[in-house]
Formats: C-alpha cells, structure tokens, sequence
C-alpha cells in the first residue's frame, strides 16, 4: 500500500457516521403552493380579458386589414404635432363646418411626381396646377392687386374683367397687350373713355375707322342751291378741349361757323 493510499484510508475511517439522517423534501407546498397556483390563474384571466377587449375595441374602430381607417367623431377630430419639448407645432382640426389647419407651411401634393399643386405661408400662396379653374357664377373676386402672365378664357366663352364700382388698372413695364384673335374687341364704360399716352404716340391702324354719334354742327351757305341739296359730305372738326364734331363740308372749311358746338363741351 502506498502512502497515498494510507493517508486516504485513515480519513475515510475518521469521518463520522451517521445513522438515520433526516432527508428534507425540496419544493413548494402549503400556502405558498396555493398562492403560486391563484397569480398564475390571475395572470391567465388577465391576459383572456385583454385579448377579448383588443379584439373589441378592432371591431368598435373598424380596424381592418382591407379597409381604410375611419376615425369618428361626434363634435371634431383633432391630430397634433409636437417637438420634443412638447410644444404644439401643427394642428389639423376636422369639424362639422370646416376643416383647419395651423402650421408654418400647408402643401398639397401630387400623387404620381410628388410635385407641389397648392401651398401657403404666411408670405404667400402658391398653386402650381396647370389650370386655375373657378367655376362659382361670380368668378373670381379679389381684394388688391393680382399678378399673373396669362388670363384666358375658356373655349367658347367670353373672358370678362370688371370692376363693378372701381377702377380697372393694367399696368406693366413694357406694355400691355389686348388681343382677340377669332373675334372683335370691345370696350365699353358708362361715363368716359381715356386713351391717353405720355410720352408716345396713340395710333389707329385698321382698314377702316368709324367715328359714330358724334354731333353735327349747323352751316348756313348763301347759295340757295347749296342749301336745298342733301349733305353727304361732312368735314371732320376739333374743338379745343378735344371734342369731335362734324360739320358740313364746303369749298373752304366750315369748322369756325359750326364751333358754337365746342362752347357745350
């Protein structure tokens, strides 16, 4: 035997020995056991009832996979923004009369391009749709000044501007120009007509140029044959405050004996 084994031996001879040693079960059982057994079904009938409510508030909203969200209301809907800091930084307010929205910049966007069809700020408004179409009986009613670089009317319609108790102002730079290309052009107003030019000239260009309604001045010719023989020739005049009138034409001019027109201008 060697000396390990020696000294092995000796300490398993020395090691006390026991008899009848108690043995204690391992696990839980008296009231902990009945404790354990009670959260687990409390948690069980938890969750059955928190199912049965998500399925039910599914149901109450409409939540379905194949239909679009409807979200009800019986006085407005209301969706905020926040930063994050909480402050509110938009606001879209869906009412029974009217829809608001409160933001910095509203934008209205196609779906195909993504490009802009509307937006507005607090600088301007913009629309970038390729037609403007106002169809209210009215038209369109502005209360200042509208820039645009083309106003067309539809096809068959007549195109009207009108200021029924103002003034009607074009004005640009470098000219404005009135054009109807397939009809006349009319230009009509209650009291006078001003056609006046600063620095240029006014010219008439057309294959004929009518003047109608203006007033006739009276002639009194010495010849008696003169005077019983119908007038067809008149002789254009001008008063000095720019009054036009006619008068009947003779051998010389006879706008100085027809001028008692010019004194009722």
């Amino acid at each position: 035997m060697t000396r390990e084994q020696y000294i092995l031996a000796t300490q398993q001879n020395n090691l006390p020995r026991t008899e009848n040693a108690q043995l204690y079960p391992v696990g839980i059982y008296g009231w902990r056991k009945r404790c354990l057994y009670f959260f687990v079904l409390l948690l069980l009938v938890t969750m059955i009832v928190n199912l049965a409510m998500t399925i039910w508030i599914l149901k109450v909203m409409n939540f379905t996979v194949d239909s679009p969200l409807v979200l009800q209301s019986d006085r407005n809907v209301t969706v905020n923004a926040r930063n994050h800091m909480g402050q509110l930084t938009g606001q879209l307010t869906i009412g029974a009369d009217a829809v608001e929205a409160q933001c910095k910049r509203f934008e209205v966007r196609a779906s195909e391009d993504g490009r802009v069809l509307f937006s507005a700020d607090e600088d301007e408004i913009t629309i970038g749709a390729e037609k403007l179409k106002v169809t209210g009986t009215e038209g369109a009613v502005f209360g200042h000044s509208v820039e645009t670089p083309h106003i067309r009317a539809e096809p068959s319609q007549d195109l009207r501007l009108e200021s029924p108790t103002r003034s009607l102002i074009m004005e640009a730079p470098r000219g404005v120009q009135v054009s109807a290309a397939a009809g006349d052009f009319k230009a009509t107003c209650r009291k006078e007509l001003h056609l006046q030019s600063t620095e240029g000239e006014i010219f008439l260009n057309a294959e004929t140029i009518k003047l109608g309604n203006l007033p006739t001045g009276s002639f009194s010719s010495s010849s008696p044959s003169s005077s019983s023989s119908r007038q067809t020739v008149y002789e254009l005049c001008v008063c000095p405050s720019g009054k036009l009138y006619l008068s009947p034409a003779g051998v010389g001019s006879t706008c100085q004996s027809s001028s008692n027109i010019c004194l009722w201008s």
